[in-house]
């Protein structure tokens, strides 16, 4: 292993360790490349270092994969999510929350503690508040006609951003802040994005999203722990250039629900 990824792996299991009672196990597959499984893990772990350009997929095997500079660069977030998704460390109903509109600032302050993706503010917010505590937030985008449906007034909204606070299980806490959006805008349908990295099946699916389609797998040129979407062949050489030192990255892609509200 290289000293970087060594280090942030074994900070990593050893976290991982502390947090259950049960036995982690790692498997170092090659020098850069590590598996995590455990007892009260409900999927395995993919670790991949520098040198490893694709994923590395099993069938019939739920996965979570993470790349050496998302885990250095967003270690807490990751760390939290994955025990709050394993553990469920504070389970709270959405029945004793209070559902209310978000505004920008607090929006943003939200997503970047508790989002891998950063924020996005979006233009409409909704939270869950429990006992004053913001706890599940949904940001939402505007509306957007349809006109190749050739359907008077249909309007399709984005779920741009959906997210518990870290170490909170939310019951029914999507659903809730859907149901306030809908009352309020009146959508056709709501669509959404869901990263397959982190979810081969979106549980979305079980409130009524239904898959419409796959995108492809993105790339990334990453340099230190900084990473740049690539968008064409141009961009790639040019970023090749500028960060020669930089090595190339590729998730595996998301997939494309949609809600349509009857």
């Amino acid at each position: 292993m290289t000293d970087s990824y060594h280090q942030i792996v074994e900070r990593f299991c050893n976290a991982l360790r502390k947090s259950f009672n049960s036995e982690i196990l790692v498997s170092e597959k090659s020098p850069v490349f590590t598996v995590i499984t455990g007892e009260e893990l409900p999927f395995k772990i993919h670790l991949y270092g520098s040198n490893i350009t694709k994923r590395v997929s099993e069938e019939n095997q739920k996965i979570v994969h993470i790349d050496e500079d998302i885990l250095f660069s967003k270690y807490a977030i990751i760390l939290k999510r994955i025990l709050a998704i394993a553990l469920h460390q504070k389970k709270a109903y959405a029945r004793n929350t209070v559902v209310a509109r978000v505004d920008k600032k607090n929006t943003i302050a939200f997503l970047e503690e508790n989002h891998l993706q950063g924020a996005m503010p979006g233009k409409y917010r909704y939270g869950l508040f429990l006992e004053g505590e913001l706890v599940s937030l949904a940001v939402f985008s505007g509306g957007r006609k349809m006109p190749e449906l050739n359907i008077e007034n249909y309007r399709s909204f984005e779920l741009i951003r959906f997210c518990n606070k870290l170490g909170y299980n939310v019951v029914g806490g999507i659903s809730k802040l859907l149901k306030a959006f809908i009352n309020d805008f009146n959508p056709q349908d709501i669509m959404t994005y869901t990263d397959k990295d982190w979810n081969q099946d979106s549980s979305l699916e079980k409130i009524g999203f239904v898959k419409k389609s796959e995108l492809e797998p993105l790339k990334f040129w990453v340099n230190g722990i900084s990473r740049v979407l690539i968008r064409d062949e141009d961009q790639y050489k040019n970023l090749q250039k500028e960060f020669p030192d930089g090595y190339l990255k590729e998730n595996l892609g998301s997939l494309k629900l949609i809600l349509s509200i009857k």
